[in-house]
């Protein structure tokens, strides 16, 4: 039977096995997956582990988006653009990384029914998914992207990827259409020692984490009068990406897949 795996520290948060597991089953594929907690040097042994076919492909989450790239083969022209990969798949003997996040954050967005044209948007934190999210927010004409980071010098790090990305000060808050929070605040229900109460209503509050569903930053977004969104969405389309890859089928996306990510 063929093994599938998430790795990422943290990952007693992560669906992904609950997820990719019912999409198995509703396909007949004999398959199963599971999840994985790693320390940054196991990195490079878990990966001569797939290349000798122990694990027939792996997602990749915090923090290691970015770490298990000099260990592949090569990468998809989305990964390369944004250093950072997701997903890991196989190409004859070559292990091909890949980015399924930009196309899993497009959709959640469209999801929305909300436009990006001409938004101001703000962005907290600088980890592996913001490259992604820059990406895909290029695509939907924004007006502006400002991000913020707790170290300050990882976010001038992405400026190398995007020319016109603008860094302030962590604890700034420029006037935004969107804030998203791209940081793991709020993934143990850690409040958010940002002062939102001047930020204006009728925004839109973007949250990549999904578990637990609601965030302080969410809940705060909320009271504020504000539009507020998990990451609920978007980690299933990034994951039907990623299962299109590995199985050539599409799996299935409705309000019951949606329904069964609810916190168990």
């Amino acid at each position: 039977m063929k093994k599938y795996l998430v790795i990422g520290n943290p990952i007693a948060h992560s669906l992904s096995p609950k997820l990719h597991n019912i999409w198995l089953k509703e396909n007949n594929i004999e398959a199963s997956y599971d999840k994985a907690k790693l320390n940054i040097d196991e990195i490079e042994s878990f990966i001569d582990s797939i290349k000798l076919q122990k694990i027939a492909g792996c997602n990749v989450t915090v923090p290691f988006k970015k770490t298990v790239i000099p260990f592949l083969d090569r990468l998809s022209l989305e990964a390369e653009k944004t250093q950072s990969v997701n997903t890991i798949t196989f190409d004859g003997n070559n292990l091909v990384g890949h980015n399924t996040d930009i196309v899993g954050f497009r959709k959640a967005i469209e999801s929305l029914n909300f436009s990006m044209r001409d938004k101001n948007i703000l962005i907290l934190g600088a980890g592996g998914v913001v490259s992604s999210i820059i990406f895909a927010l290029k695509k939907m004409d924004v007006s502006e992207i400002k991000i913020s980071n707790r170290t300050k010098q990882k976010a001038e790090d992405l400026k190398i990827l995007f020319k016109n990305l603008k860094v302030v000060e962590w604890g700034d808050l420029p006037d935004f259409d969107v804030i998203i929070n791209a940081t793991s605040i709020g993934l143990n229900n850690e409040i958010m020692n940002l002062d939102f109460s001047k930020s204006g209503k009728n925004k839109l509050f973007y949250d990549v984490i999904y578990n637990p569903i609601e965030t302080n930053f969410l809940k705060k977004g909320k009271e504020l009068g504000n539009m507020a969104e998990n990451g609920r969405t978007m980690f299933v389309y990034q994951a039907s990406e990623a299962f299109k890859l590995w199985h050539g089928i599409s799996p299935k996306i409705n309000q019951e897949t949606l329904e069964l990510l609810v916190n168990d």
